[in-house]
């Protein structure tokens, strides 16, 4: 009962923050386009991420009795799922769990979320979404390649599996600030995993007319959105626990979450095959040095 109250509120206090996210980051992209944002419902925009939810929930849509429509709605609840086990994740951090194994879990919840891209684009019965719904599903197992080996070499100078240690471990050792050098590689996996420019492959609007969820409305489309954000939060608060300890842990996590409003402002998508041939081939040389070098 306790680790279900936990995972509860886990949940609400993150989507609360995906509420206040979502307006932060339409204002920062308003104010980098020179207008001003969301500003008219309530105090300065405050209630406009609650007033487009209400919107969205009285919008209906009527779905037919076929395998690949329930298919699709399957990978709807499937992200939901999978957005819970990160929030109990986050739940058991601030509880300090403390687990040997807490980061290999994490690495099996996170291979999860790219199945429910792929079946929601598939069962929507829409080329678009089934062409973003492939390249994600193909991308997803180039960045987690590269994620999983940045993480396991860290985790294996640390000498631990828990999440939780990060949070304690500090050392000036030179070994220590030879890791920095995986910061962007974790921060570019982050972006990936979280389908963000310049990693959107699988929206992608302007040339899939939405991508994997160009058929969803209403509460399912809900459930996307709103849990993709949340695997946002997960994602910049596992890459600052990595690189950064004590106080400094919660700058970082300021920090990772800039980052990624400031990309979705400034940087271009980049082309497919680019994605690909970098995390396949320039990637793997990267960690072969890095382990050359620290080992």
């Amino acid at each position: 009962m306790l680790y279900f109250l936990l995972e509860v509120f886990s949940f609400i206090f993150i989507m609360v923050f995906v509420a206040f996210f979502i307006l932060a980051e339409r204002k920062l992209l308003g104010y980098m386009q020179l207008r001003k944002g969301p500003n008219k419902v309530g105090i300065l925009g405050l209630c406009q991420s609650f007033a487009d939810l209400i919107k969205l929930i009285l919008k209906f849509k009527i779905y037919h009795f076929e395998y690949r429509s329930i298919f699709s709605l399957f990978g709807a609840y499937l992200i939901v799922f999978v957005s819970m086990i990160y929030s109990f994740f986050y739940g058991l951090f601030c509880l300090q769990f403390h687990s040997s194994l807490f980061l290999l879990f994490f690495f099996l919840v996170s291979s999860l979320s790219s199945y429910s891209v792929l079946s929601v684009g598939w069962g929507s019965n829409n080329k678009y979404s089934l062409y973003g719904a492939l390249r994600s599903a193909f991308g997803a197992v180039s960045y987690e390649v590269s994620f999983m080996c940045s993480s396991l070499i860290m985790a294996a100078i640390y000498g631990f599996y828990s999440l939780y240690d990060y949070y304690f471990y500090y050392s000036m050792n030179s070994t220590v600030v030879m890791l920095w050098g995986l910061f962007l590689v974790v921060l570019l996996c982050s972006i990936c995993e979280t389908n963000r420019i310049p990693f959107d492959f699988a929206e992608s609007e302007s040339d899939l007319v939405s991508g994997f969820n160009t058929e969803f409305c209403n509460v399912y489309f809900v459930l996307l959105f709103a849990c993709e954000y949340l695997v946002i939060f997960i994602m910049c608060w596992v890459t600052s626990l990595f690189f950064f300890s004590g106080v400094f842990y919660y700058v970082g996590l300021t920090f990772v979450v800039l980052l990624f409003l400031w990309f979705r402002g400034t940087l271009p998508r980049i082309y497919y095959h680019y994605f690909i041939s970098f995390f396949w081939l320039y990637l793997l040389i990267l960690f072969s040095w890095f382990v050359c070098l620290i080992f």
